[in-house]
């Protein structure tokens, strides 16, 4: 094989790769426990703001403030999809807390995955997916105001 095809075969190589590489989107599904209760959560998160997924009791709504969706992305670099995974999702309760804080209420419940529109409710669970430089959690629920 002459230098040049040489050369030219170890390009198209390198470049199907980083295609390769560039194109993955795994689908995570984690602990919601694990996520809230990591040390940056316990920190960041707002303790008189409740957090109620799927369709988990929550007692009586006062007052419905609109249904909101939160959609994070992260670097994903050098990071396990897990550890990219927790962190985005913190993103996104916070953005939800936030969005709680300007509506004047104190809680999100129904808050269910809603991850390129496709809704998955589980109290369980959440979606994630990662990729090889960025993973993204996006969140669904409804701001009220429960007794």
């Amino acid at each position: 094989m002459t230098r040049g095809l040489l050369s030219l075969t170890l390009l198209i190589g390198g470049l199907a790769l980083a295609a390769t590489a560039q194109a993955r989107d795994t689908q995570h599904l984690l602990s919601i426990e694990e996520a809230m209760n990591t040390p940056a959560a316990r920190e960041r998160l707002d303790a008189e703001i409740r957090f109620v997924f799927a369709d988990a009791d929550h007692g009586e709504v006062v007052a419905e403030h609109g249904n909101y969706v939160t959609n994070k992305k992260t670097n994903a670099f050098n990071k396990s999809d897990e550890e990219a995974c927790r962190w985005v999702m913190l993103s996104a309760l916070l953005s939800l807390q936030e969005r709680v804080r300007a509506e004047g209420g104190n809680a999100v419940i129904n808050i269910e995955s809603y991850y390129k529109r496709n809704a998955m409710a589980s109290r369980t669970e959440y979606e994630c997916h990662a990729g090889a430089v960025m993973a993204g959690v996006a969140l669904r629920g409804d701001v009220v105001t429960l007794r």
